[in-house]
């Protein structure tokens, strides 16, 4: 899967979990989005399993740092 497709499908992702618009950089993180709490991330988190068809471990969760290192493990784990 290409990242660009990647970051598409996480733009939907976010949109829907935040219901509203989220612009998407590599650098993004949970302390750039004032709504972006630990439940939120729980719900987010399982949005992007169930999208993409993925799995992730907690612990690979848990040393995402941003955006950028989320599309990566995406773009792994669906190719």
């Amino acid at each position: 899967m290409e990242i660009d497709t990647v970051y598409t499908m996480l733009g939907d992702v976010f949109g829907s979990v935040f219901e509203e618009p989220v612009t998407l950089s590599p650098e993004l993180s949970a302390e750039d989005v004032e709504e972006w709490d630990s439940l939120t991330h729980l719900r987010l988190m399982l949005t992007v399993e169930k999208v993409f068809k993925v799995k992730f471990s907690a612990a690979e969760v848990g040393r995402l740092k941003n955006v950028g290192e989320l599309a990566q493990l995406i773009q792994t784990r669906a190719s």
